[in-house]
């Protein structure tokens, strides 16, 4: 029925936008402290680079969202609905959780690398003793 293919498209995009924008929301609240150690506390550039990040994650998930958008079963009952429904909605977070981990996996390594640029900086700036 063409009438359930339409029911269930109009579920699952509220169901996907505003998964996307409940991760995104909580991803770049709490990133914007491994930005601003990253950027040694230079608020104005993690701010503005942790929004771009957010930009192409919202671009990102929401486009691929609307890429798997087509539903090419058949619809016949409700429950065939439901279950087209779980697989695009579950396949979808799949999808949405190993964005996650690899934004988060970027933070880190992010901040990791401005650790040792750090130490780096120290031991170079340090007193050098003479070598006998």
């Amino acid at each position: 029925m063409k009438d359930l293919v339409v029911i269930a498209y109009l579920v699952y995009l509220p169901v996907v936008i505003l998964l996307t924008f409940y991760v995104a929301h909580s991803l770049f609240r709490n990133s914007l402290v491994y930005m601003k150690d990253i950027f040694n506390g230079r608020d104005e550039i993690a701010v503005a680079t942790n929004t771009l990040f957010r930009i192409g994650f919202y671009l990102l998930n929401l486009g691929f969202a609307l890429y798997i958008l087509e539903i090419t079963r058949h619809l016949e009952t409700p429950q065939a609905a439901i279950e087209a429904l779980s697989v695009k909605i579950g396949g979808f977070s799949i999808y949405l959780g190993i964005m996650l981990f690899l934004n988060m996996y970027l933070f880190f390594r992010g901040k990791r690398v401005a650790k040792q640029k750090r130490i780096s900086a120290q031991f170079n700036a340090g007193p050098h003793l003479p070598q006998a």
